[in-house]
């Protein structure tokens, strides 16, 4: 955002937003939040620090409009409406020299909530939400970010300044409109746009896989019925052979013959096999004539059909560089219609599937962790649901839950996520009363079920272990 525009905004949340209180927080994307602060006419404070596009500025939408897009919350927003649930924000300032707003809650009664501070900073790379205790130290971080003063538990410093992007230099606040709905407006405009580009990525990425599959599946075809050989020459040999049957003279896997079939009747030599009479190798070139015969017409019916289907997809491809061309909005609506969402579908999509006898965490990293709760449950979880890379984890020497780490990309798992999920696996176990326990962990492959064993039981043919605090720190989602 341009920092003149971010000014007037500042101004204006100040206006409209000191003294009221926190209220509802919606988790609209990844990095986007909408908090309610009781304002009339639906108006929502919107903040997103995604590092292409960061933005602060207040946004007039109906609840419902938020709550189909929203996702669980992350644990910075539930920190955030945690520590202001019982204060009040008292004053909202901008940094003169950067991008960065400073919201400040003081808590309502002496016996209240501490006075902390939320960072907005739009500073591109950098871009995060913060939040501060009384003595300016760094309490949560929206996203993990590197630089002196922006990790957990240090004090907080600005991020080096950086320049605005050029595509918000022209915006500016006019009388007739405030500058949130300025804001608004010039990023509706830029989120459409980059949608309209995302699915029309989607749709070419779609139709060239299925075109790079259909002509993958036209070579192999052509190969095989190169493989498959001539019917006519398969039978044609095998007749040569029947009729040479007195006349053939033979060495080992030689045989000459006359071929009937050319002018002068000239003796051809063929190779057979060595363990095949005449007559038996007749009736082996009869079949790969039957075989080939049929495998050609099949072969050829299916290569006419997936020609024409691939001249299709081709011809798809050149329509739709029209459409981005020409940026026809309603032409790509018709061949890539928006799934429509609501409530009900869009919670389906962002939370994990239900599955029975399990529980289901989002860990900070956005790893989904599945914790088992009675034996069967376990051994479900560890043998059914479990995939071989995902991460596998239980307390050592204790009874207790079997917890899983979803990994879908096969990529390590972040520290983080492995000390929650251990911090889990320590919670649903006979240690949790525990200062400290010791958890064992390994990925699902390197499990196995002993013959007999019971419920809840496994052998782990390579492990490592962690000691960690058992407790319950990351979201639950169900």
């Amino acid at each position: 955002m341009q920092d003149k525009l971010l000014t007037d905004i500042a101004a204006e949340l100040s206006s409209k937003l000191t003294g009221r209180l926190l209220g509802k927080i919606f988790q609209v994307g990844p990095l986007s939040l909408a908090i309610d602060f009781g304002l009339r006419g639906g108006e929502y404070l919107f903040a997103s620090v995604e590092p292409s596009s960061p933005r602060l500025y207040l946004i007039k939408r109906r609840q419902k409009d938020l709550e189909k897009p929203s996702i669980p919350l992350s644990p910075f927003a539930q920190l955030l409406r945690a520590k202001v649930a019982e204060s009040k924000l008292v004053a909202i300032q901008k940094a003169e020299t950067d991008r960065i707003v400073r919201l400040s809650f003081e808590p309502l009664s002496e016996h209240g909530a501490e006075t902390v501070t939320v960072i907005i900073q739009l500073t591109g790379r950098a871009a995060n939400l913060l939040l501060l205790d009384h003595n300016n130290r760094i309490i949560e971080v929206f996203r993990s970010t590197k630089g002196a003063g922006q990790q957990r538990g240090e004090v907080y410093q600005s991020p080096p300044r950086q320049n605005a992007r050029s595509h918000s230099a022209s915006l500016q606040a006019t009388h007739a409109e405030s500058p949130s709905a300025i804001a608004d407006q010039h990023f509706t405009k830029i989120d459409e746009a980059k949608a309209f580009e995302v699915r029309a990525r989607r749709l070419r990425a779609r139709v060239q896989q299925s075109l790079t599959q259909k002509q993958k599946l036209q070579n192999n075809l052509e190969h095989d019925l190169q493989s498959h050989g001539d019917p006519d020459s398969h039978k044609r040999i095998g007749d040569l052979l029947l009729a040479n049957v007195a006349t053939a003279k033979r060495s080992g896997g030689i045989v000459e013959i006359i071929d009937y079939y050319s002018e002068d009747s000239p003796r051809v030599s063929l190779e057979i096999d060595d363990n095949l009479s005449i007559q038996e190798e007749a009736t082996r070139r009869f079949r790969q004539y039957t075989k080939a015969k049929r495998a050609h017409e099949e072969i050829v019916d299916r290569l006419k059909a997936l020609q024409s289907q691939i001249e299709a997809l081709q011809q798809e491809l050149k329509d739709l560089d029209v459409i981005v061309e020409t940026r026809n909005e309603a032409a790509l609506a018709d061949i890539y219609p928006e799934k429509s969402t609501s409530a009900k579908t869009t919670r389906k999509r962002s939370e994990p599937a239900r599955i029975p006898g399990v529980r289901h965490y989002v860990s900070s990293d956005g790893y989904e962790i599945l914790v088992g709760r009675a034996a069967r449950d376990n051994d479900n979880l560890t043998f059914r649901i479990a995939n071989p890379n995902d991460l596998w984890l239980h307390a050592a020497d204790y009874p207790g839950s079997h917890v899983v780490v979803r990994n879908p990309t096969r990529k390590e798992i972040p520290q983080r996520t492995m000390i929650e999920a251990a911090q889990l696996a320590g919670r649903f176990s006979q240690a949790a009363e525990d200062t400290k326990v010791v958890v064992h962990y390994t990925q699902r492959k390197f499990l196995s079920k002993p013959k007999g064993a019971a419920p809840g039981l496994v052998r782990m043919s390579s492990f490592r272990s962690i000691t960690v605090e058992p407790k319950e720190g990351v979201a639950r989602v169900r």
